[in-house]
């Protein structure tokens, strides 16, 4: 497992319901970011069909990892020698109206996992339980480039899942999201927050561009435990940046701030108990 890895993340603006190009979009990134030594290319929430699918949402579900994006995906990995994360709308092979907001790992040996996301934004202008059905698992994945968790945009307000992914053991944990503009403060604080209260590096990548109205505005930033943004995207437009992470900050940091060692528990005990009588 290597000890420091560049992580690149890629802000693109996407094409409603196209795939094709969507993918010719991330395959140029993916190279562009291999030529300055990427060991892992982030992309942003439902990167491989845009955000405002509505009911094309069905047609553009792929089973997970048996579909044809994730396989050529992993081509693409296995070619340029790279991890790749990205988000999609997944269906479940035995229910085809069962369908989840997804985000996908895959290296230069193919798949190797996924995670689908939890809180499923259905107020104001978003509508994602119309159409989603929440994800349960919290994996860790670990990969020759560390351990790494996923989340996907709006999970980022609910501080429960970085902190498990953290106690799990994740070094990395990479937030792909489809935030439009009007929650660009809220994202800036949040995704600090996630990383100072756990000591762990995250990759924030967010979306670019315009869709049905929706105005995202990129921001794309990737943190150090220490809550400093190593490296931050232009606002409104796509972009492509890196940085290179050294895990062994984690401990040096860990020492300086000992949240995980001064955990209570027995709190999340009270607190499901509480939130069980709201």
């Amino acid at each position: 497992m290597l000890e420091e890895i560049n992580v690149a993340l890629a802000q693109i603006s996407c094409k409603v319901g196209d795939k094709k190009h969507n993918l010719k979009t991330m395959e140029k990134n993916i190279q562009e970011a291999k030529k300055e030594g990427a060991d892992l290319v982030v992309f942003p929430e439902l990167a491989l069909t845009g955000y405002v699918c509505r009911d094309l949402t069905y047609e553009l579900a792929e089973p997970v990892p048996k579909g044809q994006s994730i396989r050529q995906m992993g081509l693409i990995a296995k070619r340029e020698n790279v991890h790749i994360i990205f988000g999609m709308i997944e269906t479940n092979p035995r229910a085809s109206a069962v369908l989840h907001n997804t985000a996908v790992l895959v290296g230069p040996k193919g798949f190797i996992g996924k995670y689908q996301k939890m809180y499923l934004p259905t107020h104001s202008v978003f509508e994602e339980k119309r159409y989603f059905r929440s994800g349960y698992q919290t994996p860790v994945f670990e990969t020759q480039i560390g351990k790494i968790g996923l989340v996907i945009c709006y999970d980022i307000y609910f501080p429960e899942i970085t902190r498990l992914l953290r106690v799990k053991g994740s070094q990395l944990i990479a937030c792909i999201s489809a935030s439009p503009s009007t929650r660009r403060e809220f994202f800036e604080i949040l995704t600090t927050a996630r990383a100072i209260e756990n000591t762990v590096f995250v990759a924030f990548s967010n979306r670019a561009g315009v869709e049905d109205g929706l105005q995202f505005w990129g921001g794309s930033r990737i943190i150090a435990p220490s809550g400093s943004v190593i490296s931050q995207a232009k606002y409104d437009e796509e972009d492509l940046i890196m940085a290179r992470i050294n895990y062994s900050d984690t401990t040096r940091i860990e020492a300086f701030v000992p949240t995980l060692r001064d955990l209570r528990p027995e709190l999340f005990i009270t607190l499901k108990e509480e939130t069980e009588n709201l």
